[in-house]
């Protein structure tokens, strides 16, 4: 939700934006029947402010970001209560797991930039290879990118390891491309090897949260905010989001090949099928 990615951007927030957000978490709904006036009267601040408060989490100003909070409000399920108990029963689990994914991806479809995922589909399709970095949960995720991005026929590689990805990443060249997956943006090794890949001209597709460190370095930047807290299941829902980015960019890129390309494509499955078969016959 929209909610959550004020969460996440609040500790990069001035003293007074922070009342804004204070005021908004704290009644999303009174903060949306409000106008600018009241809003700003609430949270004991200017209008200005409150304006530069919605230029800061990445909106245009007050009327844009009340759009999205209507739609970030309107999309979540209503009453769904996804907070884990230890006492929780098989059903509940089922309910609040499966509400939070869908939460996730309800939001990542209304929130998600088109013109960034434009942007980084040209930079794919023209790159001579693709390498993809992410460390922990992303390089799970960097791994799945791989296997999914081979078969567009541009040489694709995953790395996970810091001491590989910053080896690799001091090869990079100009028409080469990274694509850096994180869920924070943060982490001191994977912007090490981001840093070295620019420098040898390589282009960075950053999927990950927006106003970081790792942001600040993309050629083009896929916004995935999600918010983080103590939860130690929250990364189960972050994780559904970046794969779902991987599939947008995996089957856009396929797409761009044309329809020769989608011949090879299905020969290939032909003839993965066809040994599936042979596999079979030699063990009955």
């Amino acid at each position: 939700m929209l909610l959550d990615s004020i969460r996440t951007h609040i500790n990069s927030l001035s003293k007074s934006e922070k009342k804004v957000a204070a005021t908004i978490l704290a009644n999303p709904q009174l903060a949306l029947a409000e106008n600018l006036t009241a809003l700003a009267k609430n949270a004991e601040v200017s209008e200005p402010t409150v304006i530069r408060f919605c230029r800061a989490i990445g909106y245009e100003g007050w009327h844009d970001f009340k759009l999205k909070l209507a739609q970030s409000l309107a999309l979540a399920l209503p009453g769904a209560d996804e907070t884990l108990a230890q006492d929780d029963l098989a059903a509940d689990l089922v309910n609040k797991i499966c509400s939070r994914s869908i939460n996730t991806l309800l939001d990542l479809r209304n929130h998600l930039n088109p013109d960034a995922i434009q942007l980084a589909l040209e930079v794919l399709a023209r790159a001579n290879k693709i390498e993809f970095y992410g460390q922990g949960t992303s390089g799970i995720v960097a791994n799945d990118a791989q296997h999914k991005f081979f078969r567009s026929g541009v040489p694709t590689v995953a790395y996970s390891d810091p001491h590989i990805h910053s080896i690799a990443a001091s090869l990079l060249k100009a028409g080469d491309c990274v694509v850096a997956i994180s869920q924070r943006g943060g982490n001191a090794a994977l912007l090490r090897s981001i840093q070295l890949a620019r420098k040898g001209g390589a282009d960075i597709i950053v999927l990950g949260p927006s106003g970081t460190p790792l942001a600040e370095l993309a050629t083009v930047l896929v916004p995935i905010d999600l918010s983080f807290n103590i939860d130690p299941y929250t990364p189960i829902s972050a994780r559904l989001a970046h794969l779902v980015v991987i599939d947008i960019l995996a089957v856009g890129l396929a797409l761009r090949r044309g329809p020769e390309f989608r011949k090879k494509m299905q020969n290939a499955q032909k003839s993965l099928q066809k040994f599936d078969m042979q596999f079979d016959s030699f063990f009955r």
